[in-house]
Parts: C-alpha cells; sequence; structure tokens
C-alpha cells in the first residue's frame, strides 16, 4: 500500500471544510518581502493564489516592491533616506516608484497569475479613481509624496472579481489635484480589505509570525485575540518591526476583516498551509475571545 498517496488525501480532506467555509468569500493578500525575491518561493506563492481561486475565494492581492525600487534608483543614482520605515519621496523619486511598481512589479505578477493558469488584471489606485490619498503629515517632517489613503472606490475591483479576476494592486494613489503619492502598501491591503468586507486578510512576511520570544522559534503564537494583542503590544511581548505589523492587524479587524494572517512568506505553499489545515503555519489574529478553529 502507498502510505504517501494515503497521507496526500488526508491532506485534502483536511482541506474540505474550510473550501466549503471560505466558498465566495474575499481574502486579500498582502504580497511583498522574500517571497517576491526567490524565484521558487514566489512560483509556489502563485500557485497558491490561483489554487485559493480555483477553491472559491476570491483573492485581492495588494504588493509592494521595495528593493525592486531600490534596484532602480541605485542604478539611476538618486539616493533614498527613510524616516520610520517610510521612504522619502521627492517628486523624481515618485515618479521611478511608480514606474516600478505599475509597470514592472504589478505586471509581472499578473504574468506568473497567467502562467499558472489564473486570469489577473493590473491596477494602481489611479485606475478608476480607485485610491484617493492625501499627503502624509508628520509633525516637523517632510516625506514628500507619501500619501495616506482617503478613501478607497471599489466599484473597479468589484467587478474585476465579479468577472472572474484576480485584481492586483499596486499601492499607487491620487488626489483631486492629480498628484501621485506612494503609500505603504500594508495600509492599502488593510484598506482595501475593510471596503471589501474581507472575510480575511493575510500579511506576507519575512517571519514566522507573532513570537513570544523573537529569538525563538518554537515560541510562535497561532492564535491571538484583539484583546492579548493589544496586551502584548503594552507589555512588550512584541516588539521591533512586529509593532506596525499587529498594529496593522486590529485596524483591519475594527474595520470588519474577520480574521487577520502572519505569515512566513519564504515557506513554499504558505497560503495553502495556513488557510487550508488545522494548525497553520502562522499567527491569526481575530476579534473574539473565543479560540479559532478556522
Amino acid at each position: 500500500m502507498n502510505y504517501q498517496i494515503i497521507e496526500k488525501a488526508k491532506v485534502l480532506s483536511e482541506a474540505l471544510p474550510y473550501i466549503q467555509a471560505f466558498k465566495d468569500q474575499v481574502v486579500v493578500i498582502k504580497y511583498g518581502g522574500s517571497a517576491m525575491l526567490d524565484p521558487k518561493i514566489n512560483e509556489t506563492i502563485i500557485q497558491d493564489m490561483v489554487l485559493l481561486k480555483s477553491v472559491g475565494l476570491r483573492p485581492v492581492i495588494v504588493h509592494g516592491g521595495g528593493p525592486e525600487i531600490n534596484q532602480v534608483l541605485n542604478k539611476m543614482a538618486i539616493e533614498s533616506s527613510f524616516i520610520d520605515g517610510l521612504r522619502v519621496t521627492t517628486k523624481e523619486t515618485v515618479e521611478v516608484v511608480e514606474m516600478v511598481l505599475a509597470g514592472k512589479v504589478n505586471k509581472k505578477i499578473v504574468s506568473m497569475i497567467h502562467e499558472q493558469g489564473g486570469s489577473a488584471v493590473g491596477l494602481t489606485g489611479k485606475d478608476g479613481q480607485m485610491i484617493e490619498a492625501k499627503k502624509l503629515e508628520k509633525e516637523g517632517i517632510d516625506l514628500g509624496f507619501v500619501g495616506e489613503i482617503t478613501k478607497v472606490h471599489t466599484k473597479l475591483i468589484n467587478t474585476l472579481i465579479e468577472g472572474d479576476f484576480i485584481p492586483v494592486i499596486a499601492p499607487i494613489g491620487t488626489d483631486k489635484e492629480g498628484h501621485t503619492y506612494n503609500i505603504n502598501a500594508d495600509y492599502v491591503a488593510v484598506a482595501v480589505a475593510g471596503v471589501l468586507n474581507a472575510q480575511k486578510l493575510v500579511f506576507l512576511t519575512d517571519v514566522e509570525g507573532v513570537l513570544k520570544d523573537k529569538e525563538d522559534p518554537s515560541s510562535l503564537i497561532s492564535y491571538l485575540s484583539k484583546r492579548e494583542a493589544v496586551e502584548y503590544l503594552e507589555d512588550g511581548t512584541i516588539k521591533g518591526g512586529m509593532i506596525p505589523k499587529v498594529t496593522c492587524c486590529l485596524e483591519a479587524i475594527d474595520k470588519g476583516v474577520e480574521m487577520v494572517h502572519i505569515l512566513d512568506g519564504r515557506v513554499q505553499h504558505a497560503l495553502i498551509l495556513e488557510i487550508y489545515t488545522h494548525k497553520g503555519i502562522g499567527t491569526m489574529l481575530y476579534k473574539g475571545e473565543e479560540e479559532k478553529d478556522v
């Protein structure tokens, strides 16, 4: 008897209740980091996105592209600086950012989805005036053309979803005067998930998830309620670069997203392992106090 085949059948069987539970639900996936740089990981993540669509979920992709932007800016001898993790974006820089995100990264993701048998359409927040933005104001600091979202219009996104396409969104917004703004992709993912009433928001990151001890991978917290997350932020259990990520998760939950996942995008088939297995591989944040099993 071929026990490997039986194990594969068990995995498929384990996925069934999740497939049934999430049918026709929107899942917003924030795609970036190492997952975009490793060709093999990149391929499996794209395969996962197409599989999610094929079994009834409605994926919407929001992507970053920091490393690619850095490469082009370096080639053009344009210096970059960051304040609180945000790229100071001059008029010259924002033109490069838009060119790389909309013209290179976005279309590459769309092409890869097509190669895996899916159907996708690439967008920026400028298309259909989807993302309205204004200049991000930080006291005493001028970040240039860095924007914050004032409104997300869903008509174009919903049209694509209903048309059986996967929307792929680059985090570029515009104001009523036509100025272009570079917007943090995490914030765009949260805003889009909120207005679409997404069942899930998934952040693909470069870490395993939320750890009680960041030096100990075995201290991964698989399930985290909103109350626990707030307590861990206040007592310093959640620290460093995980603070803004968890803060984004809490904002998404406040906007009505049912479940928010932080998982390691460096793991092959991370999306399938997290969404369609009992234990998952990352951290899932949710609003209530009871432990979730989906």
